[in-house]
């Protein structure tokens, strides 16, 4: 295996609630600020036009520390199935790079699983901390839409 394959972040989630709904957490602004992030950060503002070619740019506030941003463009929109956008820190650390993060979604029958790729990261240490803020975020995830379900 090549040092890139081996620096790609791979993620898997199933998710209580239909591929629209769950999409509709990744693109819309005041959806995402419920769970993006690892546990305790906050996005206290989040701009996006979720289209090819469109931007985004989101805040994020650690629970003690400095706001910091990460912004990117949208190279793939295709609701409910799929989402795709360059990813970059805006004060970057020395071994941060552009990344593409792909979000796929796969309907289970009133549920969905959510595929997140990430990469290629230059070092195992970014792998890790991007794995760990996703991580984070998709239970953060899970616990909205879990809440949002109706019985």
């Amino acid at each position: 295996m090549t040092p890139d394959l081996e620096l790609r972040l791979h993620l898997q989630r199933d998710l209580p609630a239909p591929p629209s709904d769950v999409f509709r957490t990744l693109v819309e602004p005041e959806e995402l600020a419920k769970w993006w992030g690892p546990a305790g950060f906050t996005s206290p503002a989040i701009d996006m036009d979720p289209q090819v070619g469109g931007s985004y740019r989101i805040a994020m506030q650690p629970p003690e520390g400095d706001v910091f941003h990460l912004s990117g463009e949208f190279v793939a929109v295709e609701p409910p199935s799929r989402l795709a956008y360059t990813f970059r820190w805006e004060e970057p650390m020395p071994d941060d790079r552009e990344t593409v993060v792909e979000l796929s979604l796969r309907d289970l029958e009133g549920s969905t699983q959510l595929t997140v790729e990430q990469g290629v990261f230059a070092t195992e240490e970014r792998l890790a901390l991007h794995t760990q803020g996703w991580t984070e975020g998709l239970e953060r995830l899970y616990e909205l839409v879990s809440s949002s379900r109706t019985v």
